[in-house]
């Protein structure tokens, strides 16, 4: 085996294509929403743990107290680390705080704390004069609150700087403890989804496996009907295909077995008498010359009846080839030509010979057109009796072109009639194979048309036989393969 053909990707199975197109879309619609989720209750907890920042701003701002008049007036305040005690969640997380004038300067609290020189949000969630941000103390990172929390001096009012810091390991803490619930409720989700999407799949395609071990459990040569009762309506198209198929193969299949049975059988008799007859010249029972003439004659006989037989397989063939309906073809050209190319044998009967013909195009194969007129005329011509009458007419309607091809043979009896289309039924059982007409009636179904052979009579008498082709013309052939497509 190559390396390219190891190489080859595997296509997926219709199982895979149903699991992968159900459940990859989930998968990353529920991958977004976990993200959207988180961001959410990250948003919650920040916002949480934010309005215990302010608090604990508001209650030490409650501390504050100013002395002086309003400029020089001097700012106290006095906080115990005990009143950040009952903020603190536990002992995962830190405060600290400090408190400032306008200029920065330190009042009380943690010095290391930067001082805040930001500006107040112009719409902020809260009514008071709050911000919040993030900032890094001693190499931490730490959630920072600000207030801006006026004290009531002598005739007037000044504003003290109150910042609380909070590190953000409880904060980290409950986002991982949020995330893993969320993760773990997704992936549940995602089991029970994918749980439902693999039993329904297997359900649906249940039809589909059933079909393929049903055709693979099949004998070779099984080509019933697939019954179509109890299938899906999805599966119903493919059905129908296939049963059309098999109908196809069985008649290929038939025909093929028709057609070597009949060339064992019928071949089997001139090779036996060439047998003979090659066995009897060399012991020397006849004339050298007679021998070769009777050998001679039934090599003749034998290849008529391979190419006839080789005929009749063709015309089954292109009977099963649909697609290509082929060229459109001036069918009076054709029969022009025919009959020029059998205008010695006509001369040798010495017939009295008549054609008429106008313009009729056929859409079909060149070889099976001048295959019908070439056999139909050499029938009437080797029926016809010397010096007789031998009228062609091709005529044309709307949807039809017709050929008449009247002779002034015996004409054929109503016995003969039911059985001279048959394959190896002949007229006269020492002339022909019987495979003329039988090619003659498979190339016009083949081509939409029919065929018949009317015994002419006048005055009570049988005077001749009307052998009657009728085959669509090319545009009405187009038009009704058009309608039975839609």
């Amino acid at each position: 085996m190559s390396n390219q053909a190891l190489a080859a990707p595997r296509k997926l199975s219709l199982r895979s294509y149903l699991m992968l197109g159900i459940l990859l879309p989930v998968v990353l619609f529920i991958v977004l929403d976990t993200f959207v989720l988180y961001q959410q209750a990250l948003d919650a907890v920040n916002t949480a743990y934010d309005r215990t920042l302010l608090a604990s701003a508001k209650s030490i701002g409650e501390r504050i107290s100013a002395n002086g008049e309003a400029e020089d007036a001097q700012l106290s305040a006095a906080v115990p680390y005990a009143a950040l005690e009952v903020f603190e969640a536990d002992n995962r997380s830190r405060m600290m705080y400090r408190i400032s004038n306008t200029r920065g300067e330190l009042i009380d609290g943690f010095a290391d704390l930067r001082a805040w020189h930001g500006s107040l949000p112009q719409h902020g969630p809260y009514a008071a004069l709050v911000d919040f941000y993030n900032d890094v103390y001693r190499g931490d990172p730490v959630r920072v609150a600000v207030l801006l929390q006026p004290v009531a001096v002598q005739n007037a009012r000044v504003m003290a700087v109150v910042q609380v810091a909070e590190t953000l390991e409880l904060r980290r803490t409950l986002a991982r403890q949020i995330l893993i619930n969320t993760l773990l409720r997704q992936l549940a989700l995602v089991s029970v989804i994918a749980l439902v999407v693999f039993v329904v799949v297997q359900r649906a395609t249940k039809p589909v496996r059933q079909l393929s071990d049903l055709l693979r459990q099949r004998r070779v040569d099984d080509l019933t009907p697939l019954q179509v009762a109890d299938a899906p309506t999805e599966l119903l198209p493919l059905m129908d295909a296939t049963n059309t198929t098999m109908s196809r193969l069985k008649d290929l299949l038939d025909n093929q077995k028709r057609f070597v049975r009949d060339t064992a059988h019928q071949l089997r008799t001139p090779l036996a008498v060439l047998k003979v007859q090659v066995q009897s010249a060399l012991r020397g029972d006849v004339e050298h010359q007679q021998a070769l003439q009777e050998i001679s004659h039934t090599v003749q006989r034998a290849t008529v009846l391979a190419n006839q037989m080789l005929s009749l397989a063709k015309v089954a063939q292109l009977a099963q080839e649909r697609s290509d309906p082929g060229p459109s073809l001036d069918w009076a050209l054709v029969l022009r030509e025919v009959a020029l190319d059998l205008s010695p044998l006509i001369a040798e009967q010495e017939l009295d010979f008549d054609i008429q013909t106008t313009h009729a195009s056929i859409q079909t194969h060149d070889w099976m057109l001048r295959e019908l007129t070439r056999n139909l005329l050499h029938n009437a011509i080797r029926y016809s009796p010397r010096g007789g009458r031998l009228h062609l007419r091709l005529t044309r309607d709307r949807r039809w072109a017709t050929l008449v091809i009247a002779d002034s043979g015996p004409g054929i009896s109503d016995e003969l009639r039911k059985r001279l289309f048959q394959p190896f039924s002949a007229g006269q059982a020492s002339s022909g194979s019987g495979l003329g007409l039988a090619i003659c009636l498979e190339i016009t179904r083949t081509l939409g048309g029919h065929i018949e052979l009317v015994n002419r009579e006048t005055h009570g008498q049988r005077d001749g036989l009307d052998t009657i082709a009728r085959l669509p013309l090319a545009a009405s052939k187009s038009s009704s393969q058009q309608l039975r497509q839609r």
